[in-house]
C-alpha cells in the first residue's frame, strides 16, 4: 500500500499507529498533539474570518465580497485537513524514529494569507473595487 494510502488509512483508523515502530515518549506525541489543535483553531480562524467577511461587508460588491470569503473558508477547509495529515505523518516519524516531516504548508499559508489581507487592506483603502 502506497505510503499516501497508509496515512490516510490513519486518519480515519488512529488506534492503527501503534503498529508503526516503538512508542515515543509521551511529552512527544501531546506536543504534536497540541500543534494539530493548533493547526485547527488557524483552520477555524480562517472560517470564521471568511463568514464575517461576507456577513459583515454588505456594501461591497458581491465578486469582491465573495471571492475573498470564499479564499478565506478554502485556505481554512485545506488547514484542516492538512492538520490531520501533518499529525499522522509526525507520528509515524517519531515511531519509526525518522526524521520530522518538513513541509513547504506553512510558507504558502503565510503567503495566501497575506495576499487576501492585502486585498482587504486595498478595498478599506480605496473602496468598493
Amino acid at each position: 500500500m502506497s505510503d499516501f494510502l497508509q496515512s490516510l488509512r490513519l486518519w480515519f483508523a488512529p488506534a492503527r499507529i501503534r503498529e508503526e515502530g516503538d512508542t515515543p515518549d509521551y511529552r512527544f506525541s501531546l506536543a504534536n498533539e497540541r500543534t494539530f489543535l493548533a493547526w485547527i483553531r488557524t483552520a477555524l480562524a480562517l472560517i470564521g474570518g471568511g463568514f464575517a467577511v461576507d456577513q459583515f461587508l454588505p456594501d461591497l460588491r458581491w465578486g469582491v465580497r465573495a471571492g475573498l470569503a470564499l479564499a478565506l473558508i478554502g485556505v481554512g477547509a485545506v488547514c484542516a485537513v492538512r492538520a490531520v495529515n501533518h499529525w499522522v505523518r509526525c507520528e509515524r516519524a517519531m515511531r519509526r524514529g525518522d526524521d520530522l516531516p518538513v513541509s513547504r504548508f506553512p510558507a504558502l499559508l503565510a503567503v495566501v494569507v497575506a495576499v487576501v489581507s492585502l486585498a482587504m487592506v486595498a478595498v478599506v483603502a480605496w473602496g468598493d473595487l
